[in-house]
């Protein structure tokens, strides 16, 4: 048997500074106690970002093909979310379908449950949320990202027009305006 320990994959599948929970949460979905000391954090996961020669194919396929959660390519949601506006694209939100076969037990956590339990408890964090509900903390994700686009496509109901796919330098151009590229 060969083991492979060699794996060209980027930092962010291996550095610990990304495994921090605070960067895939909104600033509105951490309390004090979890926004002190998150200026290290992103500055450490901006340091490593810059310096990954993944930075540009992850940063258009964040801004343009998916819409991530969390910290990637250097930029937040609500950086990329500029970019998009910036460009006036719109990314279409990932399917919220079922993943996977079901869990064992009481089966897959509904979409209204979750919403319930953020409710119930506000200042949970999503790790919380996922031990409550008997879950993953990706699954208290994915329903909260849905939650959000369906409360933001409720709010602006626009003709659908034909998709501009913009070129990686118009991705980079809009960067290059964001705080968060002065850092980088």
């Amino acid at each position: 048997m060969t083991i492979v320990t060699d794996i060209d994959a980027p930092p962010c599948t291996r550095e610990p500074v990304f495994r921090d929970e605070r960067l895939y949460l909104g600033a509105h979905e951490l309390d004090a106690a979890s926004r002190a000391g998150m200026g290290e954090v992103l500055a450490q996961a901006h340091r490593r970002c810059a310096g990954c020669p993944m930075l540009v194919d992850c940063l258009y396929r964040a801004v343009v093909e998916v819409d991530v959660s969390g910290f990637v390519a250097c930029t937040t949601e609500a950086d990329r979310a500029a970019i998009r506006d910036s460009l006036g694209i719109v990314v279409d939100a990932a399917p919220t379908g079922s993943y996977g076969p079901a869990r064992s037990g009481a089966g897959p956590v509904s979409h209204e449950a979750v919403l319930t339990a953020r409710t119930t408890h506000p200042k949970d964090t999503c790790q919380q949320l996922a031990e409550r509900l008997g879950c993953s903390t990706s699954t208290i994700k994915r329903h909260l990202r849905r939650a959000r686009a369906e409360a933001a496509q409720a709010d602006v109901q626009v003709a659908p027009s034909p998709r501009r796919v913009p070129t990686v330098d118009d991705v980079l151009d809009a960067f290059d305006t964001l705080d968060a590229a002065r850092l980088a």
